[in-house]
């Protein structure tokens, strides 16, 4: 057969431990046969970016800048333990925070819905997304630790050298730590606007969520920016669209959501989303079933998976051993970044691509044919599930394409 032909590349970052070695099969087995593909490669794995003082990193924002959608790997950030691991230089910052903070967009994910998964909250019936604020908050912090009798001190100075100081604490009586974090309006805005144009796209009802009455600046910022925009700008769409907008504090949103259907995009600041989308993906069956795309305000797009990069099978792998590791999300991301760059370059052969190879994927399942952590969790009273090792999975979707 001849193979899709693409215009402009995809910005392609490659990734550490098991979903590295599942980017190449994926790539080799599912993708390659078909289409011609044509990427820009940037190679994010630890090491590189350690050889590189993490300038790659930033090349790599900046080529999706360019090119306007880039597909990505799940990266390492390492902490204390992989610093010595791997012998790095420094500690470096996460991956998708940098690549957030040059593209200033938002992250939205989404489970990948399939029969026979059923959420471990069964009020659950339709999709929740996840809109993730990316950028700022403790992904952008600066950090320190304070001697005994030291004391840690806020200070704001304006543009003719005047300094306001706000004292932090006092460490009288004992050591501690400190964490300083910003956000600017420009970017909270941005963040909402995408928020707004997402739930009207999808035609889906937008909850925002955050602590405003704790942190009465920070937090009521993102409520006032949210509200005044919707005010002004969104609430007549909304209302001719029939979906609404709707704030309330996160501990009171996280009891909403469990108790609801689902079905509506769930608006949260950086860390909240962080971690509310593992909750919501992981509730819906496994994080490796989590969409994730990060969609900037002046349309450029970051695919990736949710999840990281499954360290516990890589070290089985590299002992000689077969692992059965979940590659749903990763090759979702490869289909997502395949139909935007379809839908940009007028290429309708790649968006039916991407959706018949996201057909595939879900009828394998549906099949009985799956990892090991969805047999754990797949009831069927029509189909037994076989466990797949990680590649036997790969070329089963393939079988189906």
């Amino acid at each position: 057969m001849n193979k899709i032909k693409m215009i402009t590349p995809l910005v392609e970052m490659d990734g550490d431990e098991m979903t590295r070695i599942l980017w190449k099969l994926i790539k080799e087995i599912l993708i390659e046969p078909y289409v011609d593909l044509k990427t820009e490669y940037y190679d994010l794995g630890l090491e590189n970016r350690d050889l590189t003082d993490d300038k790659v990193t930033v090349q790599a924002a900046e080529a999706c800048k360019k090119y306007g959608v880039g597909v990505k790997c799940a990266t390492i950030t390492p902490n204390a333990q992989r610093v010595k691991e791997y012998n790095l230089k420094s500690m470096w910052k996460s991956p998708n925070g940098t690549i957030r903070a040059v593209l200033d967009g938002t992250v939205f994910r989404a489970p990948i819905i399939v029969k026979g998964i059923e959420p471990l909250i069964p009020s659950w019936k339709k999709p929740i997304i996840i809109a993730r604020h990316a950028y700022g908050d403790v992904y952008k912090d600066v950090e320190a630790a304070v001697v005994k009798g030291g004391k840690a001190e806020l200070v704001i100075t304006d543009e003719s050298g005047n300094k306001e100081v706000k004292e932090i604490f006092s460490y009288k009586n004992s050591e501690g730590i400190v964490l300083g974090m910003h956000n600017t309006s420009a970017s909270i805005k941005s963040f909402a606007e995408s928020c707004f144009k997402y739930a009207l796209d999808s035609k889906k009802d937008l909850w925002f969520s955050t602590k405003d009455t704790i942190s009465k600046t920070y937090d009521h910022t993102f409520k006032d920016v949210f509200a005044e925009l919707y005010e002004t700008k969104y609430k007549k769409a909304f209302q001719e669209a029939g979906i609404s907008y709707f704030y309330t504090l996160i501990d009171d949103a996280v009891a909403r959501v469990v108790r609801s259907e689902g079905g509506y995009i769930w608006a949260l600041k950086n860390y909240d989303g962080d971690v509310m989308s593992d909750m919501v993906a992981t509730a819906f069956g496994s994080l490796a079933m989590m969409t994730s795309v990060l969609v900037s305000p002046d349309g450029n797009y970051e695919f990736e998976a949710a999840h990281g990069t499954v360290t516990r099978h890589y070290y089985k792998y590299l002992d000689g051993e077969k692992t059965s590791t979940n590659s749903m999300a990763t090759i979702f991301a490869w289909t997502g970044a395949l139909r935007k760059r379809g839908e940009l370059d007028g290429i309708n052969e790649l968006c039916a691509f991407a959706d018949k190879l996201e057909a595939a994927a879900i009828r394998t399942v549906e099949q009985g044919c799956m990892t090991k952590d969805l047999a754990a969790i797949f009831k069927s009273d029509d189909v037994n599930p076989v466990v797949l090792d990680s590649e036997e999975f790969i070329r089963a979707i393939a079988e189906r394409i």
